[in-house]
């Protein structure tokens, strides 16, 4: 049977008028920004936490963007509000759906560069990969994107606004005074896109605080998985600071290999990782750690490497994720086969770990794990130049 081609969606944008000099974006502002920020328009400190409350719940409950639609607020305050704040997100720049039903938008934010996020949907849930970072600077010589050069770090608002442009275009946000519809299409969020979450630590944080606020958005903390490479001193403060699950990028059993696959593992290596992690699920109250695992062939995937594996995390709640590698163009690697991956899965599971094989979602439009490298970024790499920077050719 041969397969459906992706359905491409490429959304027209206007260009969208410049907000007047002196404006400040509301998006991403903390409760005590916001409530500042007000105090310097001029509402008395008096009613300031009322009116935050009022313009939270329109901002992040209702996704209104037009202070002119914030009923509760007399028109003269909505007239104030308009002429000091803008509420902005991030522009859709396309939209891409898969035969699966995965969708991956390319984003523009601003300075013109473009980060790439993916919804995928399943039964009973939706999750939402978000980026961090324009590009990234770990160079994981298995991962498409470890191939772009880092640009910058996303902003607070950069990366709720992708969570904020994702709940547009599914249509999601309820309407006030209408009964509220707890099934939701986007209820959970990985922070697995692009970039590293834990280099732009502040930013991810302020994001997800406010994802996570119960009178806006109101994702539950374990709805959210932050996913590193391997950030060793960042891992502590996201159990005090943020408090959602962890998913770790692990895929080799052994520092020679980690060394090549991830390089960060050459300043944080296997030992100190698993040390900062085996604390992790205490300091968080999180049920268990999620080890990501790559499937490579003759790389990392023995019977070896399962045993291997199943002794180094022993005595961290935990689960393994196990991926078949997504290939992309110029990849140095491929995929395990079927029964290799699931050899390796049977091993790890009757040590007594879950370990479910991920199926590959969104590969038709390269919005799979690992794949996401945005286009206006790209720079072409050849197997040989891979192969040579990760020191397995």
């Amino acid at each position: 049977m041969t397969a459906k081609a992706p359905i491409t969606q490429d959304v027209m944008t206007l260009p969208r008028k410049l907000p007047q000099e002196g404006k400040v974006n509301l998006v991403a502002m903390t409760r005590d920004q916001m409530r500042e920020a007000l105090i310097a328009m001029g509402t008395t400190e008096r009613q300031a936490k009322m009116r935050v409350g009022q313009i939270w719940q329109w901002i992040y409950q209702w996704g209104v963007r037009d202070f002119a639609e914030m009923t509760n607020l007399s028109k003269a305050y909505r007239a104030d509000l308009d002429a000091a704040f803008v509420i902005e997100i991030p522009e859709m720049v396309s939209r891409q759906v898969s035969e699966d039903g995965t969708r991956k938008y390319l984003v523009r934010i601003a300075g013109g560069h473009e980060v790439e996020v993916v919804y995928i949907p399943e039964e009973g849930r939706g999750t939402l990969c978000v980026s961090s970072q324009v590009g990234c600077t770990l160079t994981c010589s298995f991962c498409h994107t470890g191939t772009q050069k880092l640009v910058r770090n996303l902003t607070a608002g950069e990366i709720v606004g992708q969570i904020m442009m994702a709940r547009d275009d599914l249509g999601e946000w309820p309407k006030p005074g209408e009964p509220k519809d707890e099934t939701r299409l986007l209820s959970n969020i990985v922070l697995m896109g692009m970039g590293e979450p834990l280099y732009n630590f502040a930013n991810v944080r302020d994001a997800m605080k406010i994802a996570m606020d119960g009178e806006g958005i109101s994702l539950s903390r374990r709805r959210i998985t932050l996913s590193t490479s391997g950030v060793v001193p960042e891992i502590a403060r996201t159990a005090r600071e943020i408090g959602c699950l962890l998913a770790v990028s692990f895929h080799a059993t052994t520092d020679e290999v980690r060394d090549k696959l991830v390089p960060i593992n050459k300043r944080w290596n296997i030992e100190t990782l698993l040390d900062a992690l085996r604390e992790y699920p205490k300091a968080s109250n999180s049920e268990r750690i999620t080890f990501e695992y790559v499937m490579l062939e003759g790389v990392n995937d023995s019977d070896e490497d399962a045993r291997r594996l199943v002794k180094l995390i022993e005595g961290i709640p935990a689960k393994i994720n196990l991926i078949p590698f997504n290939e992309w163009p110029g990849a140095p690697y491929k995929r395990s086969s079927n029964n290799r991956i699931h050899a390796f899965a049977d091993i790890i599971y009757k040590a007594g770990y879950a370990s479910p094989i991920r199926t590959p979602r969104g590969e038709d439009i390269m919005a799979a794990c690992g794949q996401l490298k945005s286009a206006s970024e790209r720079e072409r790499k050849s197997r040989r130049q891979i192969e040579a920077e990760s020191g397995l050719g």
